[in-house]
């Protein structure tokens, strides 16, 4: 749902995007989520300016609101590409004179958020504490089991059809990730033998993998966070488990295990390993350690 319309100017921008530009519905929605945040913030901050009428001084008070918000700084640089793009479309059209976010980046101070991830015991916990007496049970254990064990997004998960399993070669088929790209993820045994044991069950060839107890609708991403949410209280575990948190267990698991970068920047759907390199923090001193011991084989030779 794209929720109530915004300023003409706004609706107009996103237009553009959706029909000039050709950005996917992913993107647009995106972009009108900051538009509608940023909006919000400045009718408190500047009441009655529009967006484009804001000096840069007003966006840097409201970074810094927004920094110290309960929110994580890493979404900073998307919301500030947002704006300079839709303050870019403003000035190109001739409604001000200038884009006062040309050129203005953030600088990183370090204090980036690390992602929540659970260790491997408390996966563990996880999905022992999900119970398989019922259909519906074993629906959000096979749920479970694929948010950890293939790193899925909520709405990657949801959007899953039956078709998109390929049992022979024990892949997944993720067509709508982010921004439209589509990738493949093998799929672990455990959590294919659990997958393949509720394809058998729920029967059928088409349609959604994953459907709701009541006219078998297609799951929305509100109720798969109920799943993971009442998981994690069986398990004793924090209220703060997320599907989010599965999928950054998934990475920061592998990064433990040493897989490439690159591969886990393709298996989680990143455009690029730099996305993935939030996780590097589970290495610790290895990296140092990797290095001291090749300066000592190589008898510290330059």
């Amino acid at each position: 749902m794209s929720g109530p319309a915004l300023d003409a100017v706004l609706e107009g921008y996103l237009a553009y995007l959706t029909d000039v530009r050709r950005q996917t519905g992913h993107t647009v929605t995106d972009v009108r989520c900051t538009l509608r945040r940023v909006s919000r913030a400045m009718a408190e901050l500047r009441p009655g300016a529009a967006l484009w009428e804001l000096r840069l001084e007003d966006y840097i008070r409201w970074l810094e609101r927004e920094r110290r918000g309960p929110g994580s700084g890493a979404s900073l640089p998307k919301y500030l590409s947002h704006l300079r793009g839709l303050l870019d479309y403003v000035w190109r059209s001739g409604r001000s004179d200038r884009n006062v976010l040309d050129g203005f980046t953030l600088q990183d101070d370090g204090r980036r958020r690390l992602p929540r991830a659970l260790d491997v015991e408390e996966a563990r916990r996880l999905v022992t504490a999900c119970p398989q007496h019922t259909r519906d049970e074993r629906q959000e254990r096979a749920m479970i089991l694929l948010l950890y064990g293939c790193g899925l997004r909520t709405g990657e998960l949801c959007r899953l059809d039956v078709a998109n399993v390929d049992r022979e070669r024990r892949e997944v088929h993720v067509l709508h990730g982010k921004g439209d790209r589509q990738r493949v993820v093998p799929i672990p045994d455990g959590v294919f033998t659990a997958l393949l044991a509720w394809l058998l069950e729920r029967g059928g060839r088409r349609g959604p993998l994953f459907r709701t107890a009541v006219r078998r609708r297609r799951l929305d991403c509100s109720y798969v966070c109920d799943v993971v949410a009442r998981a994690a209280a069986r398990a004793g575990l924090s209220a703060a488990v997320t599907p989010k948190v599965l999928r950054h267990s998934y990475a920061t698991h592998l990064m433990d295990r040493g897989v490439d970068l690159a591969v886990i920047a393709s298996l989680m759907g990143h455009r690029s390993p730099a996305e993935t390199g939030v996780y590097l923090h589970v290495l610790g001193d290895r990296p140092r350690q990797a290095v001291d011991r090749l300066a000592r084989r190589s008898g510290g030779a330059s």
